[in-house]
């Protein structure tokens, strides 16, 4: 027979305590009670607890004061707290000190419920990850680099060419999409290349105007232009002896492109508004997110330049390109942003990481593993932390059939997202919070625009 999960209420109302007793009861759970914080210390201290009900308005030990003792003496125990008024600064408070969840009195039915069972499985989930992180060996990635990661052939390609190029002075262009780690191919090569205790200068070709462009790489004598109050050395200038990264060189103008050409066929340039020939000796890696190639045939990058460039041509794959890497790059962020905790992935959170299609490349998961750790409730990262989109191929396919050309964007979306969110409460009857699971949003998200939409949905019954 399967043993029942434990839940203790803490509660100084004797009717809400009653009230929760008999809900839980006829749910299949074992309850404890107690009035006040101290009796529920010590119930943690006494009893084999799964879930702790704490109101933070009690008596004698405050209920954030509380709180704070049940997470020291029993961290794995989830908290779910109660609030009367909404009041953000102590619900703020005590998620921060470690709750699992909090609600608003008097709280939706369920929402209650459905809040409880998602506490009950975090200690499941929990022990299931730890056991399956066990039996999983650590994967090793083929280069060093503590921010290059990757095991499959086609990165392992990728790292052979760094290792092979970086000893040299070539001249280095690397292709890829946003996102796919192009400035840190860049940072491989400097790192391990002879100039590597030599200046390594970067300049992003797409952040400034033509002018100050200009004045950034080639720098300017005073009185130049408007505002050269003195004369300024530019970017080739300061990388004297090392490397220079530019980046999103596929919007360099084309006069800087005719400059660019000229330093790397006779190592010379002048200031803007000079007429003294300088002279560098200055290693070019160069980066680009569209296929330069295809610019070059639509005339918007020089031909020579192009060639001049590619000396070593580097294409970075986007992540979709190679999925097998992603649970090693999990790791590795996990472990650059947990501060020392050890977090782990949840069965569905793998799988949904590992099926996503990444259009942000390594860039996005990163961006998604860093902010799950902050929604994160303990040690485990569930699907619910995970702040990715969902494909949305049917939905789209539905718009397209009701869209009428004349209507505004902003209205069509309003209209397709009410429509869904009416499709998803009617197949939940009318259920908000299975309704948010559904549409995989915040319950809290859904129930702002239901508000917003004026959806009308049926009363539910309160617990008081």
């Amino acid at each position: 027979m399967k043993e029942k999960k434990s839940i203790l209420i803490v509660d100084d109302e004797a009717l809400m305590r009653k009230n929760l007793t008999e809900l839980l009861g006829e749910e299949g759970f074992a309850i404890f009670e107690a009035i006040d914080g101290e009796q529920a210390i010590e119930m943690v201290r006494t009893q084999q607890l799964n879930l702790i009900l704490l109101d933070i308005n009690l008596p004698k030990a405050d209920g954030l004061a509380a709180l704070v003792e049940i997470k020291r003496i029993a961290p794995a125990v989830p908290v779910i707290v109660f609030t009367a008024y909404g009041t953000s600064e102590r619900a703020i408070r005590a998620m921060k000190t470690g709750a699992f969840d909090y609600l608003e009195k008097p709280f939706d039915l369920d929402e209650f419920l459905l809040t409880i069972r998602r506490a009950l499985n975090y200690s499941d989930l929990l022990t299931e990850v730890q056991t399956l992180r066990s039996k999983v060996p650590e994967p090793q990635p083929y280069f060093s680099s503590t921010e290059l990661i990757g095991t499959t052939l086609k990165m392992q390609e990728i790292f052979k060419t760094i290792g092979r190029v970086a000893g040299t002075d070539a001249t280095v262009l690397i292709e890829g999409e946003s996102g796919t780690g192009k400035e840190l191919v860049s940072d491989a090569i400097q790192r391990h290349s002879l100039r590597k205790d030599k200046p390594f200068i970067k300049v992003n070709c797409g952040g400034l105007q033509e002018t100050l462009l200009e004045s950034e790489m080639f720098g300017h004598e005073k009185g130049s232009f408007t505002g050269a109050v003195s004369r300024r050395e530019g970017r080739f200038e300061l990388a004297n002896g090392g490397t220079i990264f530019l980046d999103e060189i596929n919007n360099m103008p084309p006069p800087l492109q005719m400059k660019l050409l000229r330093v790397l066929q006779h190592k010379t340039f002048e200031r803007v508004g000079g007429s003294e020939t300088l002279t560098v000796d200055v290693r070019i890696i160069a980066a680009t997110n569209k296929n330069i190639d295809a610019e070059v045939k639509a005339g918007r990058f020089r031909e020579d330049l192009y060639y001049r460039l590619n000396v070593v041509h580097i294409v970075m794959p986007p992540l979709r390109e190679h999925l097998e890497d992603v649970p090693i790059l999990v790791d590795h962020f996990l472990n650059k942003y947990a501060s020392g905790r050890r977090v782990f992935l949840s069965r569905e959170a793998q799988q949904k990481v590992q099926t996503h299609s990444w259009p942000g490349n390594v860039r996005e998961l990163e961006n998604v593993i860093q902010r799950a750790l902050v929604m994160a409730q303990g040690n485990v990262i569930t699907v619910d932390d995970l702040p990715i989109e969902s494909p949305g191929g049917r939905q789209i396919g539905d718009m397209q059939r009701t869209a009428d050309e004349r209507t505004p964007l902003k209205k069509l979306i309003a209209a397709f997202e009410k429509n869904l969110i009416l499709e998803a409460l009617t197949k939940t009857g009318w259920n908000r919070t299975k309704a948010a699971e559904l549409l995989q949003i915040n319950r809290r998200l859904l129930f702002s625009k239901i508000k917003r939409y004026k959806i009308r949905a049926p009363k539910k019954k309160n617990v008081a």
